[in-house]
């Protein structure tokens, strides 16, 4: 098994990731979906958490030098913090947008001009989110070493979004192996395969006929 495989096995075995073709999940933006991702789960469970944080130590010797972690707020931040204990670096963690009050940051902790930030985030949607905070520690004159998430769905927009901004990014798991794990797994029938992949192809369309 690789470890994309034994994440997606693990995310499914607490229901981190869901997978239902017949009666689809409604996402915030109002897209129907065969596949819900809650990766704060992995939090609750202790073993499955350390496992998680150990891949992404090892996945992080793959990217190039970094000298701090970053969050992307929420989901990103106490996945990024472990990863940041673990290695004992400095970590920061980056908002959607400045505080309200206060010194109204979007960029929380210490983070030096120049600095080499490895950005870590729990799921790769669009790419949008992830790369936003990219942007904002750009601007702050950091370096950003490479992005890692948790799990991505493999859309084309996200992969064409993230070499548009010349950042390198990895996952831990992504959906082509989830899906061989839940038909392994009998999670899934295979029947339900051909539904799972022609959602990742086009979600709008699929949304639309559902």
């Amino acid at each position: 098994m690789t470890i994309a495989e034994a994440v997606s096995d693990k995310l499914l075995q607490i229901n981190a990731i869901k997978l239902s073709p017949q009666k689809p999940f409604t996402w915030a933006s109002g897209l129907k979906s065969p596949i819900y991702c809650d990766n704060r789960i992995v939090l609750s469970h202790p073993e499955i958490r350390s496992f998680v944080i150990e891949q992404f130590a090892q996945l992080s010797k793959e990217m190039p030098v970094f000298d701090a972690v970053a969050g992307v707020a929420t989901a990103g931040i106490p996945h990024g913090a472990l990863l940041a204990d673990r290695l004992k670096l400095p970590f920061i963690y980056v908002r959607s947008k400045p505080k309200a009050h206060g010194r109204q940051n979007q960029i929380e902790g210490k983070l030096e001009a120049g600095q080499r930030v490895l950005v870590i985030e729990d799921l790769i949607s669009t790419g949008s989110s992830c790369l936003q905070a990219v942007d904002c520690l750009r601007e702050a004159k950091a370096e950003v070493a490479a992005v890692l998430a948790i799990f991505t769905y493999g859309f084309d927009k996200a992969r064409m979004a993230f070499e548009e901004a010349n950042c390198q990014m990895a996952t831990l798991s992504n959906y082509e192996a989830l899906i061989q794990q839940a038909t392994a797994q009998s999670y899934i029938s295979p029947d339900h395969r051909s539904t799972l992949q022609a959602w990742r192809l086009d979600p709008k369309a699929w949304s639309e006929q559902h």
